[in-house]
């Protein structure tokens, strides 16, 4: 199994961006967190680095869901999707696969949760 799900797309980076947070909002996730690697490299290590952006994406009810059930599961959420530069025409999206995060928590209480939140991702990358 995966440790991630992915999708490349033919089309400007900002343009994805926005593709990505509409099509994981149509799947009931919120962005929690964005994290610009490019820029924080640049202005922390003085690298250039290609566009790199980290999502943090959150979905309310299943967090509550997965909170009630496994209290240090926080330390796996928010899912991440990240969305890279591959070269000048090419831009891939990737997401968190939380069925394969999850092989690590051992609470059956998770599986359901786990399954509908991979289903959901995977639904917002295949969309794209």
């Amino acid at each position: 199994m995966k440790y991630y799900f992915n999708k490349e797309l033919k089309m400007g980076f900002e343009e994805v961006i926005i593709k990505v947070t509409k099509a994981l909002k149509e799947e009931g996730f919120g962005i929690l967190t964005e994290i610009d690697i490019k820029d924080t490299l640049r202005k922390k290590l003085d690298i250039d680095f290609r566009n790199y952006k980290i999502l943090g994406a959150c979905n309310p009810p299943f967090a509550h869901k997965a909170l009630l059930a496994e209290d240090k599961i926080g330390t796996m959420l928010p899912c991440n999707v990240i969305v890279q530069q591959i070269d000048a025409n090419t831009v891939e999206v990737a997401a968190i696969n939380p069925m394969a995060s999850m092989m690590a928590v051992k609470n059956d209480n998770l599986n359901d949760i786990a399954e509908e939140i991979t289903s959901k991702l995977k639904n917002a990358i295949d969309s794209l």
